[in-house]
């Protein structure tokens, strides 16, 4: 069964260059990191761009390493694509470090003031491996000034601040950025994920279909597909609205860990 959701039509025109650029790792079985960002770039009718932040070793199942790419060689990939292409939305996902990502933003915001960037703060892979043991507190306020929003879901922003419950941690973040809290790995009412902006304005986005199934990297298809509805120029919460069901149209794609993209609508 579908429920039904009532967006408006894109609020504005596309871009002139439809670029958007995915800072990442690289996953050999496509489901995530850069190469399932470009396969959802081009379903939303863009042109993916790549930095490569890891060379991971993994399949659908297991992850076994990552191999970072040194902080100055990112940087160098990012100022390159800079000098030809004209890029206003980026998604970062894994980044080996705090420290690292936070250079990552400034050489962004210093190519494009305006850049919008969408942060999906991943601090472990679906098997487990941690990609911030040595993470530290200091720079994350500075990082949440620097993103248009980010994309963490329960375990994740758990984890961000150990001395405050999640509520008071939303609040916090709130401050400086909006949040769309995914809801795949709640307890309580799985699937029903949150968009927090505005600084004071919150909605619940319900599952849309009563049966899904689990895939690899599907965390990151959802961030890469808000940030194509954002690069569309809709609406914050009908960017949201959008993502939420290109990713349950994802995740009844196939029963295996693996899905495979359709094209996503304009809007509903």
């Amino acid at each position: 069964m579908k429920k039904n959701y009532t967006i408006s039509a894109t609020n504005g025109a596309s871009l002139v260059d439809n670029y958007v650029l995915s800072i990442a790792g690289h996953d050999p079985t496509g489901g995530a990191g850069i190469t399932s960002d470009l396969k959802t770039f081009e379903a939303h009718g863009f042109y993916g761009l790549t930095v490569c932040t890891a060379i991971t070793v993994q399949n659908d199942i297991d992850f076994k390493q990552s191999i970072w790419t040194n902080p100055g060689v990112i940087l160098s990939q990012i100022e390159t694509l800079f000098e030809r292409f004209n890029i206003a939305v980026v998604k970062i996902g894994i980044v080996e470090n705090w420290k690292t990502l936070s250079l990552i933003l400034d050489k962004l915001h210093e190519l494009n003031p305006k850049i919008k960037v969408v942060l999906d703060p991943v601090f472990k892979a679906s098997s487990g491996f941690d990609f911030h043991i040595d993470e530290t507190q200091e720079l994350l306020d500075k990082i949440w000034k620097q993103c248009y929003i980010i994309t963490p879901n329960y375990d994740e922003i758990q984890s961000l601040y150990p001395n405050l419950n999640i509520k008071k941690t939303i609040a916090h973040i709130s401050k400086y950025t909006r949040i769309y809290l995914k809801g795949g790995h709640r307890s309580d009412i799985k699937g029903w994920d949150e968009l927090y902006y505005g600084k004071t304005e919150a909605i619940e986005i319900f599952p849309i279909f009563e049966t899904v199934y689990e895939k690899h990297g599907s965390g990151c298809v959802l961030s890469s597909s808000l940030a194509c509805n954002i690069a569309s120029n809709f609406l914050i919460k009908d960017a949201a609205i959008n993502a939420k069901i290109y990713i349950e149209t994802y995740l009844r794609s196939s029963k295996g860990l693996l899905g495979t993209h359709k094209m996503a609508l304009s809007g509903v």
